[in-house]
């Protein structure tokens, strides 16, 4: 038996982790955390370990699929498809798109990536040069789910949807996570090393550690926690601010140096007196006070604000409050607060990402942020005719029928699509409606580089490259393979620039690492083609097999060389935010419907895939509604009994778990469950 171990790194979140991998006869048998990583440090969470368990699923897609003559897509049984050859399927795929795109245009296409596909290197590379080269806006992701607030709030104010400040946790005195759960989730837009021991070494240094969410998460149950009502957050900062204006504490050089716009945020805040949003958030006025304080007069504060920000019903202004909240008690690009990151790739060679606003829907007039539109609206855009109305559509290692708001709606709108295809290692419930499923690699069969648009938020920029540990299972390709010859039947050339298109025809066609190497190389800390003998380039990267630390952390005095507005200032007022308010102080509650409900990650799941892995599933693993005793006994609900929850627009039925880890009046639901597929 030959055996060998290699080190790589785990490409299931931003975090990265780094792994090693135990290979006995070519087969992948282990992996393990690496205790000699640099960022991760021998820290790895239990979903990269048990990859090993999805490459040799039994359920696992391993050949192409094609949806029987006469079978109707969504049909829950494992004989609607047949398997076919590689070339049968891009052949029939080819030709059918290229009537689409010549009877409707090449906006009549569109794709959805995931989470497991955005963590390819190489994928969204192809997914959006071939979605450019056919003029189509039709981009949708997963970060519609989790960060588009986020990065629209950014663009709003620094004039960047690449611009995303990030706490700076190796040397701030109070940590303020407002809907994060960092020790579940490994840190989201921000990585730094070993998780755990950064933030306990916050609280060792004599800082503090505050979580405000409606659950007593891990994290908050390890630090200090901060009930707070759901969907409550914008009255929270607002208040937040009002004290820090009304006694004076705010920043005022920092506040005249950095941006413009004071007077107006001034004003929003005015009315939100603690005392006047106490019945909103829940939160005592004297604790909302007496927080408000102690984050203006810390040594280094960050406000820092995950997932559960991002999915209430004012995410961008809750992302700008925390924005501006950082900015007004001066730790904005300042050492122990907010830092705002560098990414070794010319800001020229992310603009197909660094967008607001560049493109809005046919369907509601909603704006692309960081490049995709809000995919809570792929549906109407299926269904509403017209020019521009989506016909074929590709699914990129995504689940969207689970994650996507409204799946039902979605369902019904791919049954109208003329064509579907599927890139997936599983038959999902999204890719029962598809007419081909295309079998995937999991990340250990395909190279990979740590994602450089993800750079800019580790506070220790580190680049890492990874050969492919196995061969590729059964006839899976990369996705970036299967883009590419999807394109070329098509007649299309895969790439973002008209002048790269071009080349294309006269057959020069770079690989995905020859074009990330011309990017590195050109980049900030690149050796410019031997030019700066001491820089980076692929070839160096692939030599180190745990990678490149570019620099212990990230620098601070840089906001301004940062900032796209014309005047480098950061602007306070965007019209848009003062939307946002008006419609804040027009919510009203829902007599109906008296419980608030949230969303929460488990550290055994990973959206809507990670639930075929039996180590994952072990013990009593099941789907629960976390509901407060008291709330569930005026319910006449006992633990571990069946409870139907229902919404103004639909209903499940699930497990109730009693704990008081809630707060009174709200429940939690972990999402990524209700599989329906033939895996």
């Amino acid at each position: 038996m030959t055996t060998r171990e290699t080190p790589t790194f785990c490409r299931i979140c931003e975090a990265l982790c780094g792994l090693v991998a135990t290979i006995e006869d070519g087969k992948l048998t282990k992996l393990r955390p690496d205790p000699e990583h640099p960022i991760s440090q021998g820290f790895a969470c239990p979903k990269g370990m048990v990859m090993p368990e999805v490459v040799y699923d039994p359920d696992r897609v391993l050949f192409p699929l094609r949806r029987k003559r006469g079978v109707a897509r969504g049909a829950a049984n494992a004989d609607q498809f047949e398997r076919v050859s590689w070339d049968e399927a891009l052949a029939d795929i080819g030709t059918r798109l290229r009537t689409l795109i010549e009877r409707h245009g090449g906006s009549s296409i569109g794709c959805y990536i995931g989470q497991a596909g955005f963590f390819s290197y190489s994928a969204p590379m192809l997914v959006q040069g071939f979605l450019d080269a056919l003029g189509s806006p039709h981009a949708y992701s997963s970060a519609s789910q989790d960060a588009s607030a986020r990065m629209a709030a950014c663009a709003l104010l620094y004039g960047s949807s690449l611009v995303i400040p990030i706490p700076d946790l190796y040397r701030t005195n109070f940590l303020f996570m407002i809907g994060a759960n960092p020790l579940v989730s490994n840190g989201s837009l921000v990585n730094a090393k070993h998780i755990r021991n950064t933030l306990f070494a916050i609280v060792s240094r004599g800082g503090r550690v505050l979580v405000a969410d409606p659950r007593r998460t891990q994290t908050a149950a390890a630090f200090e926690h901060l009930p707070v009502r759901p969907d409550s957050d914008a009255w929270m900062l607002l208040s937040l601010l009002q004290v820090i204006f009304v006694e004076g504490l705010e920043n005022r050089q920092a506040i005249e140096s950095q941006s413009r716009g004071i007077e107006t945020l001034r004003q929003l805040c005015a009315p939100h007196s603690p005392e006047a949003t106490v019945a909103r958030t829940g939160v005592p006025a004297q604790t909302l006070r007496e927080l408000a304080r102690a984050l203006a007069g810390a040594r280094g504060t960050a406000v820092y604000g995950r997932c559960g920000t991002n999915r209430g019903s004012n995410p961008t202004l809750v992302a700008y409050l925390i924005e501006v909240l950082n900015l007004v008690t001066g730790n904005l690009d300042r050492e122990g607060g907010w830092l705002i990151g560098s990414s070794p790739v010319p800001d020229a060679f992310m603009k197909s990402f660094d967008t607001y606003g560049k493109r809005h829907s046919r369907v509601g007039h909603f704006p692309d942020v960081f490049g995709f539109m809000p995919a809570g609206i792929m549906a109407k855009e299926m269904q509403t005719s017209g020019a521009g109305q989506l016909r074929g559509f590709l699914t990129i290692a995504g689940n969207p029928m689970l994650s996507v708001p409204n799946g039902d709606e979605l369902s019904a709108a791919m049954a109208q699509l003329d064509l579907h295809v599927a890139v997936d290692f599983y038959l999902t419930e999204t890719a029962q409606h598809a007419d081909y499923i295309l079998p995937a690699t999991t990340f250990v069969e395909r190279e990979d580089l740590t994602l450089l648009a993800t750079q800019a938020w580790r506070l220790t920029p580190h680049i890492q490259w990874s050969e492919r540990l196995i061969e590729p299972r059964g006839e899976s390709r990369t996705e970036a393979e299967i883009i590419a010859q999807i394109a070329h039947h098509a007649g299309v050339e895969p790439f973002s620039l008209g002048i790269q298109r071009r080349l294309a025809r006269l057959g020069v066609r770079p690989s995905p690492s020859a074009m990330t190497d011309f990017s590195v190389r050109l980049g900030p800390r690149g050796d410019l083609f031997g030019l700066r003998p001491s820089g980076l380039n692929l070839k160096k990267i692939r030599a180190k097999p745990r990678g490149v630390v570019l620099s212990e952390q990230q620098p601070t005095g840089v906001l301004r060389r940062k900032i796209r507005h014309a005047d480098k200032l950061v602007r306070l007022d965007p019209p848009e935010i003062l939307d946002q308010v008006r419609r804040l102080e027009q919510r009203e509650s829902n007599p109906a419907l008296p419980l608030l409900l949230i969303g929460m990650r488990e550290i055994r799941s990973l959206n809507s895939w990670m639930h075929n892995a039996p180590k994952l599933m072990a013990g009593a693993r099941r789907h629960t509604a976390r509901i407060h005793p008291e709330d569930a006994a005026r319910a006449g609900i006992v633990d571990g009994g069946h409870v139907r929850v229902i919404s103004k627009t639909n209903a499940i039925n699930l497990t109730a778990e009693l704990t008081d880890e809630m707060v009174r009046g709200a429940i939690a639901i972990p999402h990524g469950w209700g599989h329906d597929g033939g895996w």
